[in-house]
C-alpha cells in the first residue's frame, strides 16, 4: 500500500514549528532538502522490502511448511496486515501528541527490525517446523503445534507494530524537510512525493521477485534474513542523518479532540439545549459555521452553571468550542462512505492469500524456470503503476473536457469505479478457479498460472482508482484542523478490510463445514467463495451509490493564508493581504453586531 500525507508539510518554517536536532530554529543551508529526504526514503524502502516480502508469500509457507489449513493461513496473513494498518493509527497519535515524527519513525523502525529478525529465527530453526510431508501425494501431515507457532506469531505482530508506526509517519517526516513557503522547496516537495511512490513501488517489486524467489528456492532464512539486514541498515541510515533533519514540534492529536467532544457530550446529555445557539462556547468566534446535524454533540459546548463558577471553566476538558464540535461532526459525516470502502480491501486481500495459493496448484513454468507463486503478484503492482499513470494522463484529461470539472472525475466517482472493478475481479477469479479445478480433476492437467494475470490486473486497476479516490476524499472532506485524520481514516479502511476478510473466511468455514475452503483446492470450492465476494460487492456498491447521492461535498474555500501566499507570488503581497484583512475585520464586526 502507498500512504502519502499531502498535507504533512504545509506548516512552513516561518511559524516556528520546525527546529533542528538541538531545538534551535532551522538553518536551511544545513538542514533539510534532498539529502535529508533521501535518507528518510531509504527507511521507507527498507520497510516496504520487509512487509511486502513477507506478506505476499507468507501463505505458501504456512500451508506448505507448517501444514496449516488454507483458511487458517489466509486469516493469519489478513490479521497480520489488518493489525499493521490499525497500529498505524497508534503511530500517528504518538507522533502528533508527544514524540514527533522522527522519534516515532526511529523507534518503530527499530521494533520492525527486531520483528523481522525474530521471523528469520522462527523460519530457520528446525524445531519450529513439523516433519516434512506432501499431502498432494496422500501423505499424512502434522500441523505445526502452538509452541512452534508462538515465535512466528510474536515475530509477525512485533513487525506489525513497527511497520504501522513507520507507515503513518515516514511520508510526513520526509515532507517536513521542505519549506512550503519557499517556491523552490515547495516544488521539490512535489517531486518528493513522486519519488516516495517510486521507492514504495521499487521495494515492492524487489520483494515479490528477488526475495520471494530466494524464499522458495534458497530458503526462508535467506529471504527473511536479507529483509532483516535491510531493515537494520534502514534504521542505521535514518539515525545517521539526525543532524541533517528538520523536526516538527508535536502539536497534539485530533483524536484527542474527538474523544473529548464525545465524552463531554455524553457527560452533559441531560442538560437542556440553550434557547439560542449563540450561547454555545465560542459560537461567534467559530471557524466552522454551526449546523443542526448531530445536535446531541452541541451539548459538549454548553457551559453549565457549575462549570462556569470554576476558574478553569474554559478548560477544553470542561467545555468544547463550537469549532471543535463542528469538526467532529464533519468527521462523523464521513463514516457512511468510509463503511462502504472497506469491502474493496477485503477483495484486495485475496490477491496475497487465496490467489497465491491458487498459483501453487497451477503450471508456473516458463521454459525450465519455475516462477515462484508469490512472484505472480508482480502483475498486481505493474497494473497499479500502469493504471495510475493512465488515470492521470488520459482518463482525467478526457473527463475534464466532458464534465468541465477541474478534477475531471470526483473522488467518489473514482471510488465507485474501483468498487466496480473489484466486483469484476472477483468474477474473473471465480471463472478461472472453476476452469483450473475442472482441468485438474477431470483432465489431470494443471493450467498455466498466467491465467491469474487478468484478476491481478483488474484488481490492480481497481486500486489505482479506489486508493486515490479514498485518500483524496478523506483529505478534502476532513476539517481543516484535522487533516491528519485523513490518513487515519484511510488506514482504518485497509485495516477493517483485512479483518472483514478473516471474519468472512471463518463464517464460510463454519457455514459450509469446511467444504469450500480446503488446503487441497482441488477438493474445495474456492470459486464459490469468490462468487460470494462478488455478490457482496454488488450489494456494497448499491449502498455506496445511495450514500454518495446524499453526500454533500465540503465547500473548498481559500483561506486567508493561501490568499497571502498567492499574492506574494504575484508580487502584490502587501496590497492584497491588507485588503483581505480589512474585509475580514469588517466581516467580524458585522458578526459581533
Amino acid at each position: 500500500m502507498v500512504l502519502v500525507d499531502n498535507h504533512a508539510g504545509k506548516d512552513g518554517a516561518e511559524d516556528g514549528n520546525l527546529v533542528d536536532f538541538r531545538g534551535n530554529p532551522v538553518d536551511k543551508s544545513r538542514t533539510g532538502g534532498w539529502l535529508a529526504a533521501g535518507l528518510i526514503l531509504g527507511t521507507e524502502l527498507s520497510e516496504r522490502v520487509c512487509v511486502m516480502g513477507i506478506s505476499m508469500n507468507l501463505v505458501t509457507y504456512l500451508v506448505g511448511d507448517l501444514h496449516l489449513p488454507s483458511s487458517n493461513s489466509a486469516n493469519i496473513v489478513t490479521n497480520f496486515m489488518g493489525t499493521l494498518n490499525l497500529l498505524g493509527l497508534l503511530g500517528g497519535f504518538l507522533a502528533d501528541a508527544k514524540l514527533g515524527r522522527y522519534l516515532t519513525v526511529a523507534i518503530f523502525a527499530s521494533i520492525a527490525a527486531v520483528g523481522v529478525t525474530l521471523l528469520t529465527l522462527a523460519t530457520s530453526i528446525p524445531g519450529m517446523k513439523p516433519p516434512e510431508c506432501n499431502p498432494r501425494k496422500g501423505g499424512h501431515c502434522i500441523e505445526a503445534s502452538g509452541q512452534q507457532l508462538a515465535l512466528l506469531y510474536t515475530a509477525l505482530y512485533i513487525l506489525a507494530l513497527g511497520g504501522g508506526g513507520i507507515k503513518s509517519n515516514v511520508s510526513g517526516f520526509g515532507s517536513d524537510q521542505f519549506d512550503s513557503s519557499d517556491p523552490k522547496e515547495n516544488k521539490s516537495m512535489i517531486y518528493f512525493f513522486n519519488r516516495f511512490y517510486f521507492c514504495i513501488s521499487l521495494g515492492s517489486l524487489f520483494a515479490v521477485t528477488v526475495l520471494v524467489y530466494l524464499q522458495d528456492n534458497v530458503g526462508r532464512a535467506w529471504g527473511y534474513g536479507i529483509s532483516a539486514a535491510t531493515m537494520v541498515l534502514g534504521v542505521a541510515v535514518l539515525i545517521g542523518g539526525t543532524t541533517l533533519y528538520r523536526f516538527k514540534k508535536p502539536q497534539g492529536s485530533p483524536l484527542t479532540i474527538i474523544w473529548r467532544v464525545l465524552l463531554l457530550a455524553w457527560r452533559k446529555r441531560k442538560l437542556t439545549y440553550p434557547s439560542d445557539p449563540g450561547f454555545l462556547n465560542e459560537y461567534h468566534n467559530a471557524k466552522v459555521p454551526h449546523t443542526h446535524m448531530l445536535r446531541c454533540l452541541d451539548k459538549a459546548a454548553i457551559l453549565d452553571d457549575s462549570a462556569a463558577a470554576n476558574e478553569d471553566s474554559k478548560s477544553p476538558w470542561i467545555v468544547s468550542t463550537v469549532t471543535e464540535v463542528e469538526e467532529v461532526k464533519m468527521v462523523l459525516k464521513l463514516i457512511p462512505i468510509w463503511s462502504t470502502c472497506i469491502l474493496f480491501w477485503t477483495v484486495y486481500s485475496q490477491m496475497n492469500t487465496f490467489t497465491i495459493e491458487q498459483a501453487t496448484f497451477m503450471n508456473r513454468k516458463v521454459g525450465n524456470f519455475a516462477v515462484p507463486a508469490g512472484s505472480l503478484s508482480v502483475f498486481l503492482f505493474i497494473s497499479i503503476l500502469l493504471f495510475t499513470s493512465i488515470n492521470e494522463r488520459v482518463i482525467v484529461r478526457i473527463a475534464r473536457k466532458i464534465t468541465h470539472n477541474t478534477q475531471g472525475i470526483t473522488s467518489l466517482q473514482r471510488v465507485g469505479i474501483g468498487l466496480l472493478l473489484s466486483i469484476v475481479g472477483m468474477v474473473a477469479s471465480a471463472l478461472v478457479e472453476k476452469r483450473r479445478r475442472e482441468h485438474a480433476i477431470h483432465h489431470k492437467f494443471n493450467i498455466s498460472a498466467f491465467w491469474l494475470v487478468p484478476q491481478f490486473f483488474i484488481v490492480g486497476a481497481g486500486e489505482a482508482f479506489a486508493y486515490v479516490g479514498q485518500l483524496e476524499f478523506f483529505i478534502r472532506e476532513a476539517p481543516e484542523g484535522m487533516k491528519s485524520m485523513s490518513t487515519g481514516l484511510f488506514l482504518s479502511t485497509l485495516s477493517m478490510g483485512y479483518f472483514v476478510s478473516s471474519l468472512l473466511v471463518s463464517l464460510v468455514q463454519k457455514a459450509t463445514k469446511g467444504r469450500w475452503l480446503k488446503s487441497n483446492l482441488n477438493k474445495g470450492k474456492l470459486d464459490l467463495f469468490y462468487w460470494l465476494l462478488a455478490v457482496l460487492g454488488v450489494i456494497n456498491f448499491l449502498i455506496f451509490i445511495a450514500f454518495s447521492m446524499k453526500h454533500q461535498y465540503k465547500v473548498q474555500k481559500q483561506n486567508l493564508s493561501s490568499i497571502e501566499d498567492s499574492a506574494e507570488e504575484l508580487g502584490n503581497w502587501k496590497d492584497l493581504t491588507l485588503d483581505n484583512k480589512e474585509k475580514k475585520l469588517e466581516a467580524d464586526e458585522k458578526v459581533e453586531a
